[in-house]
């Protein structure tokens, strides 16, 4: 079983044959990063669709105006759906975080391999290829971030929506 701790002459000639050329190794990261990409996404639109039909389920149960059980219904509730979405937001963090990690780890090589391949990085010329977006950790951080801060804002949002739910009912 080869190691690879001292990153010896054989870690570069295996990557060399899994990789013909440095655009090779380019496409093969921009691939994975747009893949990953795509299921951040998809993550992320899932979990967004499911809180905006509770933010409705909410609205509803708030505007239940039943003489009968009306005013036991606004008390449980929309408190019990704002439980709801907190956890399902604290739930969806993972998820999250572990595809945002994986972008960043891609972007980190293929950084790595701006920096280290003259042919590709920015030491080719004045004018690079790639933009210093995609060469630097700054750009990606800040797409990422919006996928990141959303279960956090949610489940704050969750937690003083019902909060103010209680409040009303009670007072």
């Amino acid at each position: 079983m080869p190691s690879y701790a001292n990153h010896g002459s054989a870690r570069p000639d295996s990557d060399m044959t899994l990789f013909g050329s440095p655009k090779d190794r380019l496409e093969f990261y921009r691939r994975e990063i747009h893949h990953e990409i795509n299921n951040l996404s998809g993550r992320t639109n899932t979990y967004l669709t499911g809180q905006s039909f509770l933010v409705i389920a909410f609205a509803s149960c708030m505007a239940n105006l039943n003489p009968d059980w009306g005013p036991i219904f606004t008390l449980v509730m929309p408190v019990l759906l704002a439980m709801f979405g907190a956890f399902s937001s604290l739930s969806a963090w993972p998820g999250i975080k572990a595809s945002c990690d994986i972008v960043e780890h891609w972007q980190h090589k293929q950084i790595q391999l701006f920096k280290c391949e003259p042919a590709i990085g920015p030491a080719y010329d004045d004018a690079p290829l790639f933009s210093s977006w995609e060469s630097t950790y700054d750009g990606q951080d800040k797409a990422l971030k919006f996928y990141k801060r959303s279960p956090w804002l949610l489940a704050g949002f969750w937690v003083i929506l019902g909060g103010v739910a209680l409040v009303i009912q009670l007072l």
